[in-house]
C-alpha cells in the first residue's frame, strides 16, 4: 500500500490570531499570506475550488486537499460559516489564513473538530452556478393528458430516453432534477449545484420512488406528486403537493 502523505506542519500562530490579523463582527479573524490575482469576489451563491489545510488549535493537521493532492470544489452556501463568510473576502490566486471561532465552524457537533480552527486556503476559481430552470407553465395542477398511476400520482414524458431498463425499488440512480411547489416556488435543484444526485430509490419520499421507477435513462419525465406521496407535512419540509423535473441519467445496481 502506499504510504499516506505526511501531514502538514501547523502555522507557529495556530493557537491564537495573531495582533495584527483582520477581524469581522461575527468574531472571524483572517491574514493574508499571498496577495491574489483576480478582482471578483464570490458569493454565497458561487462554486469555488480552493486547496486547504486545517488544523485544531493545538496544532493537530485534521483535513488537507494538499495532501490528498486533489483541489475542493463546493458550493459556498453549503460550507461551515467561516468558510461562507471568509472566502467571500478572498480573491482568486489569493491565500488566506482563518481563524474561525466554533461558533461559526462545527458547533460541536458529534465527531467534528472541536472548537476554533484554523485553516489556510487558496482561492484557486470561482463559478457562478447555472440559473434557475423556468418554473412550468402547468406547475399549478397535472394537465388532462397527464398519466396518473392508482396512488394518485400524475406524470407526463417530456423527453424520450434512450435506455430499455427500468430501476428497481432498491436500484441506486443518478438524476438531475428541479422541485417546485405549486405556486412555483422552486425549493430544491441539481441544476442549480452543477452536481447531479445519487441514491438508492427506496431511501426517498414515495412518489419518487414510485415515479422513476417508470423511466428509463435519459427519459426527463415531469411528476405532479401529491402530499401523501411527498412530505406528509412534516414540519420544515415543503408542502402540498410538489412538482419535479427529473431527468433519469444513470442506473447504477440494485
Amino acid at each position: 500500500m502506499p504510504a499516506e502523505p505526511p501531514p502538514i506542519p501547523a502555522p507557529a500562530d495556530v493557537a491564537a490570531p495573531p495582533a495584527d490579523a483582520a477581524r469581522t463582527a461575527t468574531g472571524l479573524a483572517s491574514k493574508v499570506l499571498q496577495p491574489g490575482t483576480g478582482t471578483e469576489h464570490p458569493t454565497t451563491e458561487s462554486r469555488v475550488t480552493v486547496n486547504y489545510t486545517g488544523w485544531t488549535t493545538d496544532g493537530h493537521m485534521f483535513d488537507s486537499s494538499i495532501s490528498r493532492g486533489e483541489p475542493a470544489t463546493f458550493p459556498l452556501g453549503r460550507v461551515i460559516p467561516g468558510w461562507t463568510e471568509g472566502v467571500q473576502l478572498m480573491v482568486v490566486g489569493e491565500k488566506r489564513r482563518f481563524w474561525i471561532p466554533e461558533t461559526l465552524a462545527y458547533r460541536g457537533r458529534p465527531g467534528a473538530p472541536p472548537g476554533m480552527l484554523v485553516f489556510d486556503v487558496q482561492l484557486l476559481a470561482i463559478a457562478m452556478p447555472p440559473a434557475p430552470p423556468a418554473v412550468p407553465t402547468d406547475v399549478a395542477a397535472a394537465p388532462a393528458d397527464a398519466q396518473r398511476t392508482a396512488s394518485g400520482l400524475a406524470s407526463k414524458l417530456l423527453r424520450a430516453g434512450t435506455g430499455t431498463q427500468h430501476p428497481a425499488a432498491n436500484s441506486l440512480v443518478q438524476v438531475n432534477y428541479t422541485g417546485w411547489t405549486t405556486d412555483g416556488q422552486m425549493f430544491d435543484s441539481s441544476l442549480t449545484t452543477g452536481r447531479p444526485a445519487s441514491f438508492p430509490l427506496n431511501h426517498v419520499i414515495a412518489g419518487w420512488t414510485e415515479g422513476v421507477q417508470l423511466m428509463v435513462v435519459g427519459e426527463q419525465r415531469r411528476f405532479w406528486i401529491p402530499e401523501a406521496l411527498a412530505y406528509g407535512g412534516r414540519p420544515g419540509a415543503p408542502a402540498g403537493m410538489l412538482v419535479f423535473d427529473i431527468e433519469l441519467l444513470a442506473i447504477r445496481g440494485e
